[in-house]
């Protein structure tokens, strides 16, 4: 039962970390700091990855429609435009995907610590404050109005439709994603953080990002999923009861946050998450080098 109680915290974390740009990899790994599951190490790296599995189910579910290129009340021209968003996310999940299948191990190894995750959160908060403080400035131009004087307005050039967004500039965030197999960085983050640079509105970036997630969640659990299977380690009825409990969670958790974060981007830029990411990554480096 305690094991069950520690899944249902760890799918709450993931629920929420997953999709606001503050980084559920690392989370998880602070979390293991302090909360540690009973389970071998071997499962607990396939664990941290496959939990995530929820959390994309709720997208899905979210955006069925949109993404659905066989809705029946979809016309020609829509259908057709949503081919071509799929296609434009699997060109941008290609660059992650060919990084971490070569240094996953690797990054496994030597990354995945407290101390790295700190660093990211902070200068990935640093970041996020400093791109929304340029963006709230903004570009002005001089207009001529019919019938007044050369006025100054704000000029907006994002792309704040989803389907807008062009192969080029896909690949670009993709090449952004890759920053976010460094834990601590977050996979939303990075990919939100980037569209914003190249000119995409926040909305229309966090969506795409959203929807980049499901080829490149289901593609990372299955790579774990197969280095558990043989790495030759026999999972207990214990540790499968945990990770069903915690993709449960992480689904239902992630259905409200997903909601929630669509509804602020609308009206709040992301410089409250830099905050946040800095504070947590201040903390949590002092903790570990004092410890």
């Amino acid at each position: 039962m305690i094991e069950i109680l520690k899944a249902i915290l760890f799918g709450i974390v993931e629920g929420v970390t997953e999709w606001l740009p503050i980084s559920s990899t690392g989370h998880l790994i602070l979390l293991n700091e302090f909360v540690n599951l009973n389970m071998s190490d071997e499962f607990r790296s396939m664990f941290d990855v496959v939990i995530q599995l929820g959390a994309i189910l709720a997208v899905i579910v979210l955006f069925f429609h949109k993404l659905n290129p066989f809705s029946p009340g979809k016309s020609v021209k829509e259908k057709n435009q949503t081919w071509s968003l799929w296609f434009k996310v699997i060109v941008a999940i290609i660059p992650s995907g060919v990084v971490g299948v070569l240094f996953d191990d690797w990054m496994d190894a030597h990354l995945h610590n407290a101390i790295v995750v700190a660093i990211m959160l902070i200068v990935y908060g640093i970041a996020f404050i400093v791109v929304e403080r340029r963006n709230t400035r903004g570009t002005f131009q001089r207009v001529s109005t019919k019938d007044g004087p050369t006025v100054s307005r704000l000029k907006d050039n994002k792309i704040n439709n989803v389907y807008d967004i062009t192969y080029r500039t896909a690949l670009i965030i993709g090449l952004f994603q890759c920053l976010s197999l460094i834990p601590g960085t977050s996979r939303s983050g990075s990919t939100i953080l980037g569209a914003i640079l190249i000119g995409v509105g926040r909305a229309a970036g966090a969506e795409f990002s959203f929807f980049m997630a499901i080829p490149t969640m289901l593609g990372a659990s299955a790579i774990k999923g197969l280095k558990f299977i043989l790495s030759g380690v026999e999972a207990t009825g214990t540790e499968i009861a945990v990770l069903i409990v915690g993709c449960i969670v992480s689904f239902v958790v992630s259905l409200a946050v997903i909601r929630g974060l669509m509804e602020y981007v609308r009206k709040h830029s992301f410089s409250a998450f830099g905050v946040y990411r800095i504070v947590l990554g201040v903390l949590v480096l002092g903790y570990f080098i004092l410890k």
